[in-house]
């Protein structure tokens, strides 16, 4: 089994940064180098939003809503996936979570964590 553990959630003002760390460890497949790593979070009553990628080979992408404010970043040696978040606003208000694939075997490597919570308000 693969597990998957998100940290550095908690209480900022606007404007404050955050960085949430995503960790996995246990009976990972291959090596945590080919996996593509996403970020999402989702607040109440809303959709749940892709915030950023990064690739094994460590090309990354956002979503307007977020570009120049978040980055994604890994260390593969430690199995862990940082995502940076700046001039944080209201409405980034959400659980966060992380979710790792391989993307050639996505239906068998699609693992999640259980969230961490950011709420950004003064």
């Amino acid at each position: 089994q693969v597990q998957v553990v998100e940290s550095g959630g908690g209480l900022v003002q606007p404007g404050g940064s955050l960085r949430l760390s995503c960790t996995l460890s246990g009976n990972i497949f291959n090596s945590f180098d080919i996996y593509t790593v996403n970020w999402y979070r989702q607040a109440p009553g809303n959709r749940r939003e892709l915030v950023a990628t990064i690739a094994s080979t460590e090309g990354t992408n956002y979503p307007d809503s977020v570009k120049g404010r978040f980055t994604i970043s890994r260390d593969n040696a430690k199995k862990t996936v940082y995502l940076q978040m700046n001039s944080l606003r209201p409405e980034d208000t959400a659980i966060y979570y992380c979710n790792a694939f391989i993307p050639a075997m996505k239906t068998s490597t699609d693992f999640w964590g259980q969230g961490t919570q950011v709420t950004v308000s003064s």
